[in-house]
């Protein structure tokens, strides 16, 4: 995709959203309607769909393009993992800052936003660090559970699910595998897929012992052929965007896909051969980079299969080691080093076995686990229709809706509201759809414009009246301004105190414009962070920490620049002083209160890219702007670019092209800070390099204690801090709206988060 397409994402010019130029030319695939499915004849409760009552259905918007696979192992997107989340029920949960339950069977109160909640999950997880550096995972899980049809949930099942999760053949999103499981490795070698097979063993191949030539000729047509058009697709996209001069420019969109070194005469089978090599030649991964048509419209469904097929290649265990059953209800999963991500690995839902495997097939002892290692083929013949024990379930989906009665099984209890639908949406009809009344609850991408609409819908002029009720919760992201360390320094070495101080003066500015130019963009929809990490993790420092401190306050004497109570146009002349000393300290001449000289390797003008559009529609730039005067009275230029396209200022701050540019990171659940921040990180676009960060960051990958970690994390921010390279400047909001006139509001649950929505206890919402 292209260049800036990473899991992290850069802030657009669209008020408040996250994007990528290769995701907007994504075209959503519609998606093919079931009729009534299996799971539902299999649930002795669930009936034939039954158009519901107002009375008796929640209808919930969702985005538009499902695809139809609910399946817990191979759902992608959000709006299909949403009918997962209500079909299924994960083996551990996390509470409102996605901490870990691990107490789950008898719960554990924890306090957030001064309130006290008791979280409650389906297992309790025990995690013992051994003297080898192996880690055990003691899971107990409850003894009263069943699946909505009425079988019992054992640990047979949680087992069938993590062996389903590491199979060789296995592609969908989860990457259970890729943990440091004992004997995951052993268990997965010696296997893979037919089309990685015959892609790996390339054109030429005569060795025909593992698969036909007829199947070799076909895969390899169909690469010629189908393969060849979706590359050009992407290809052409790219002449239309301006990355490539024409369709035979193939090596130049490819670059600017994110696939550098291709030959200056390469072909677009060239390009479509280096995409699925990066995705181990299987199709289905590979369809992540499509520029519109779906890879499956392209390649005959008996060869795309080859993706699906498992190959013998060699020899490999019939068994993981670490994954040992030790009771009914209990197990044990064994790592063979600390890997922090790894509890939130088991959070994988526990799905029945006599329904998506094969009970017959399931013999513990003797290395049988309800499907033949290599084999998903009864897997997937059930991703369309799901069953689970999670609070509904699934009876039907046609005419891009997805129908789902309440599960009287449910061990929370049966829920309030008989039915649940999720009605595909576009996203502009999402907020008015709740005032039109087709709908109850919707999950609008938040915006100036949407808190207008919903305003003037509600009688009291306000996002919360007698039509429509807002709850706003954070963005799992926040919005930044980087500073490259190696363009930005001082006599070529960018960990130099100067080169510091350099990036600090200009970091200081930035900092005390943030409020004004947030607050005129969001007004109270966002609120500024002093931290390069999202406010919603459990790492986040908060105020009543010891030693935190709002972003360059201090000068560079590490004396307070503010002071209590001190006006905005104070702040910004105590701002420019403090610069100016910064200025001083890295080398630069300054004189009767104006910079005059730049030391070696440092300038007197810089710039900083933006994506405004070209229009200034961004929520820095504002502070950009004032920024920019602000220096310009001392003597330093701030050259501010507007680009009309984000995906200019992807690619230049990912190849080290600019000064500085102004983006926004969408975290995960980990906070993790190898990718961004470590010297050897794939996404370090600040080039920062100090072992001291790196030795904080590894460190944090060797502990399972999550107040160790924060502590190590906080220590690792502030170095960051010091090195001037990054701006923390907003945390965002997004939100959830409901139909006051339908929803009991009151029964909605509190507090929520992006962990934490009103699926988490959709069992409790009651219509009015």
């Amino acid at each position: 995709m292209l260049a800036g397409c990473s899991s992290k994402s850069s802030e657009s010019s669209s008020a408040g959203t996250e994007s990528s130029a290769a995701a907007e030319s994504s075209a959503a695939e519609e998606s093919s309607k079931t009729e009534a499915s299996e799971a539902s004849e299999a649930s002795e409760e669930s009936t034939a769909a039954q158009p519901s009552s107002a009375a008796d259905t929640i209808v919930a918007t969702t985005d538009q393009g499902l695809e139809a696979k609910f399946s817990p192992f191979f759902a992608s997107s959000a709006a299909d993992n949403n009918i997962v989340g209500m079909t299924q029920l994960g083996l551990m949960g996390t509470d409102r800052v996605g901490d870990p339950v691990l107490k789950g069977i008898e719960g554990e109160t924890r306090s957030y936003n001064g309130t006290d909640y008791t979280y409650y999950g389906p297992a309790d997880i025990e995690q013992v660090q051994n003297d080898d550096g192996s880690v055990d995972y003691n899971i107990t899980l409850r003894d009263d559970l069943v699946f909505s049809d009425g079988e019992p949930v054992t640990i047979d099942d949680v087992i069938f699910s993590m062996y389903v999760l590491s199979d060789p053949t296995y592609d969908g999103s989860s990457t259970l595998y890729s943990q440091p499981i004992e004997g995951m490795e052993e268990y997965r070698q010696g296997m893979t897929t037919l089309s990685a097979a015959i892609g790996e063993a390339g054109r030429d191949n005569t060795d025909f012992s593992n698969w036909t030539e007829d199947q070799q000729k076909a895969f390899w047509a169909a690469v010629d052929d189908g393969g060849t058009k979706f590359a050009q697709e992407i290809v052409d996209y790219c002449v239309q965007a301006g990355y490539a001069k024409d369709s035979n420019d193939v090596a130049t969109a490819a670059s600017a896909w994110g696939y550098d070194g291709l030959a200056a005469d390469a072909t677009a089978t060239d390009f479509f051969e280096a995409i699925m090599e990066n995705y181990g030649w299987n199709f289905s991964q590979a369809e992540a980079e499509t520029a519109g048509t779906a890879l499956s419209d392209l390649i005959p469904a008996d060869v795309y299969a080859y993706s699906t097929q498992g190959v013998k290649i060699g020899e490999g265990a019939d068994y993981i080691s670490g994954i040992k059953k030790t009771g009914d209800y209990t197990m044990t999963v064994t790592t063979t080093e600390v890997s922090a991500p790894m509890i939130y690995q088991l959070g994988i839902s526990i799905a029945p076995l006599h329904y998506y495997g094969d009970a017959s097939q399931y013999d513990y002892d003797a290395h049988q686990f309800g499907f033949p290692k290599g084999d998903l083929s009864s897997v997937r013949a059930k991703t369309s229709s799901p069953l689970g024990a999670g609070p509904y379930v699934f009876n039907n989906y046609s005419n891009r809706v997805v129908y789902m009665d309440a599960n009287p099984k449910y061990y929370k209890g049966e829920p309030k509201t008989a039915h649940l639908n999720f009605i595909e949406t576009a996203e502009d009809d999402k907020t008015s759809s709740i005032q039109a009344g087709t709908a109850d609850i919707a999950d609008p991408s938040f915006s100036i414009d949407v808190d207008k609409m919903i305003a003037e819908y509600n009688s009291n002029g306000t996002d919360t009246g007698d039509v429509i009720t807002t709850k706003l919760y954070d963005y799992l992201g926040y919005g930044y301004i980087g500073i490259s360390a190696d363009r930005v320094d001082v006599g070529g070495d960018p960990s130099s105190d100067a080169s510091k101080n350099l990036r600090k003066a200009f970091a200081t500015i930035f900092s005390v414009y943030r409020d004004e130019s947030i607050d005129s963009y969001y007004g109270d929809t966002a609120s500024i962070i002093n931290y390069p990490i999202s406010s919603t993790s459990w790492a986040a420092p908060q105020v009543t920490d010891d030693g935190y401190q709002v972003a360059y306050s201090v000068d560079v004497n590490g004396q307070p620049i503010y002071t209590e109570g001190m006006k905005a146009e104070d702040k910004y002349a105590a701002a420019l002083q403090a610069a100016l000393g910064f200025f001083e300290a890295a080398g630069y001449t300054v004189e009767d209160g104006k910079v005059t000289a730049a030391p070696e390797g440092a300038s007197l003008s810089y710039q900083i890219d933006i994506g405004g559009s070209g229009t200034g529609d961004h929520p820095d730039f504002l502070l950009l702007k004032n920024a920019s005067e602000a220096l310009k009275t001392i003597g330093i230029t701030l050259q501010v670019n507007d680009l009309a396209n984000a995906s200019d200022l992807f690619a230049a701050y990912q190849t080290d092209a600019i000064d500085m540019w102004v983006a926004a990171w969408s975290a995960g659940i980990d906070p993790d800070m190898y990718q961004l921040y470590h010297s050897q990180g794939s996404t370090n676009y600040y080039k920062i390099n100090d072992p001291d960060l790196d030795e904080l960051i590894v460190a944090g990958r060797q502990s399972l204690d999550h107040e160790y970690r924060k502590g190590l994390y906080t220590a690792a921010m502030n170095i960051i801090l010091d090195w001037g390279v990054e701006v923390p400047v907003y945390q965002r909001s997004e939100c959830y709206i409901f139909s006051t006139q339908r929803i009991n509001i009151d029964s909605l649950t509190p507090d929520m988060t992006p962990y934490w929505s009103w699926m988490t206890e959709v069992e409790k919402i009651e219509l009015n």
